[in-house]
């Protein structure tokens, strides 16, 4: 009981702080310059302040203690209030990876850096490889006490306010595909490392990234040397996870944006939700919404339960249902509010931008629904 207590006090001062710190749209405008800016580190780090970015990091590397169940709650409350915090999620996912197979140096310095309010990126994507990431060919050649990183990374989430990026390499040809590669972390301000932001309907999100004769010592290697891809595929329970409560949060906010207009927009002398078509669209909208939540927390709980067993299939099916809904939410908004959907006066044109690509990256929809049926023996 003393837990479920806890939880909603954190819940309740999630939703007091950003109602305090961008409940009105002009907030967020100031936050995020008029919406082209994606991650305001102003706000980011009152986040740190407060101990909620490190929420699920272990104590005696600066964090709470918290757990998986706490970081779902962080990220689909800020999703829920359209704070500019793009490197939250990221952050929190990147640090799994170094939590889980980093020395204790890296994980008193990354993890460290994350609670205090420093943003992670992870580059995997390649132009070459994308939903087939064994095929990168980014290679990091071992030269002595060091690695010399040669190649691009493409779509890299938050590379452009990162302070470090763990870019995933090939260091061995020489096997399967899946093997020889390694996760290096590289500083952001590496001489050689150039970021150039990609542009996109939902503004500065990604980027490409070049490497050049980028030089950094061997004791940058995450984990063991010409594994990473077993590394992360251990870990992307927590990325599919992370993903699935932002999107909880932003199918909330949707769905909220248009009960309220429908119970205020009148037509024919009466609120257009009380019409028999959109009052019976709104209850499979809640529905479909009371299935996700459920879904993200149940997941959230296995995991807790045992950090380190691997849920494939339960995180595969968290990202399909909540960011197909998501993107389900957000057409169906567009279509309740009628022409003014379409306009900048209202937030849901944004959700619709914002939440088009969540059935895309991170894993499309095809690709999960793959891995969920291969855990069933298909």
């Amino acid at each position: 009981m003393t837990e479920v207590v806890d939880r909603q006090d954190l819940v309740h001062s999630l939703r007091d702080f950003f109602k305090r710190e961008c409940g009105t749209r002009e907030q967020r405008r100031a936050l995020s310059s008029d919406g082209s800016v994606t991650h305001n580190q102003e706000l980011y780090a009152k986040l740190a302040d407060l101990g909620w970015l490190g929420c699920a990091i272990p104590t005696e590397y600066g964090g709470g203690g918290g757990s998986a169940t706490d970081a779902c709650h962080v990220v689909e409350e800020a999703a829920y209030s359209l704070a500019p915090l793009f490197g939250l999620a990221v952050s929190l996912v990147s640090s799994t990876v170094v939590e889980r197979f980093g020395t204790e140096e890296q994980k008193r310095d990354i993890l460290g850096g994350v609670c205090r309010g420093e943003v992670l990126a992870t580059a995997i994507s390649e132009p070459g490889a994308g939903s087939d990431p064994g095929s990168m060919i980014c290679r990091a050649e071992r030269r002595g006490d060091t690695y010399v990183i040669n190649g691009q990374k493409t779509w890299i989430s938050c590379a452009h306010i990162a302070s470090r990026i763990q870019v995933l390499c090939r260091t061995d040809s020489s096997g399967a595909k899946h093997d020889g590669i390694t996760m290096i972390d590289v500083p952001a301000d590496a001489e050689g490392l150039e970021v150039r932001p990609i542009r996109t309907m939902g503004g500065d999100e990604v980027n490409d990234v070049f490497f050049t004769d980028v030089t950094v010592g061997a004791d940058r290697v995450i984990g063991e040397p010409g594994r990473a891809w077993h590394q992360i595929m251990r870990t992307l329970n927590t990325d599919r996870l992370m993903c699935g409560a932002v999107f909880l949060g932003r199918a909330r906010r949707t769905f909220d944006d248009a009960l309220e207009y429908v119970s205020t927009r009148e037509q024919f002398g009466r609120p257009i939700g009380s019409f028999q078509a959109i009052r019976h669209r709104i209850a499979d909208l809640a529905t479909e919404l009371e299935c996700c939540r459920l879904l993200v927390y149940s997941s959230a709980a296995k995991l807790d339960a045992d950090p380190g067993r691997c849920v494939p299939r339960e995180a595969s099916m968290v990202k399909l249902k909540v960011t197909e809904t998501a993107k389900r939410m957000a057409v169906e908004g567009m279509q309740l509010f009628g022409g003014a959907g379409y306009t900048l006066e209202h937030d849901m044109e944004r959700h619709l931008r914002e939440s088009i690509v969540s059935t895309v990256y991170a894993g499309t929809s095809e690709i999960q629904r793959d891995i969920i049926g291969r855990s069933y023996g298909l």
